[in-house]
């Protein structure tokens, strides 16, 4: 069964930032761009595991703070030339609320 889970509010996740939320098997980063929208993906990135939750938001893209590639946050896609795909699990915002879906 899944279900949706209130992970923090919209507030706590700060523009062109992240949060870190500690989940198995892999932590998941929220990421917020510069209009405030929210994103998820898992916080590894598909080159060598470096964590997105640390690199640079701009436009649509975190950098990978170990080896600047740059990672969709709306897919998850390394951007070509690079090739590989970071997890997405599914986020919404609701009345103030960042959940994440679970199970």
């Amino acid at each position: 069964m899944t279900e949706w889970k209130k992970i923090c509010s919209l507030e706590e996740i700060p523009l062109l930032g992240s949060r870190v939320v500690k989940a198995q098997p892999l932590d998941i980063a929220l990421f917020r761009d510069g209009s405030g929208e929210v994103f998820a993906l898992h916080d590894r990135c598909p080159h060598r595991g470096g964590p997105l939750s640390q690199g640079i938001v701009a436009g649509r893209h975190v950098t990978c703070p170990m080896h600047g590639w740059k990672i969709g946050l709306a897919d998850g896609e390394a951007q070509a030339p690079d090739k590989g795909c970071a997890g997405r699990p599914e986020v919404k915002v609701e009345d103030g609320g960042v959940y994440l879906r679970l199970g």
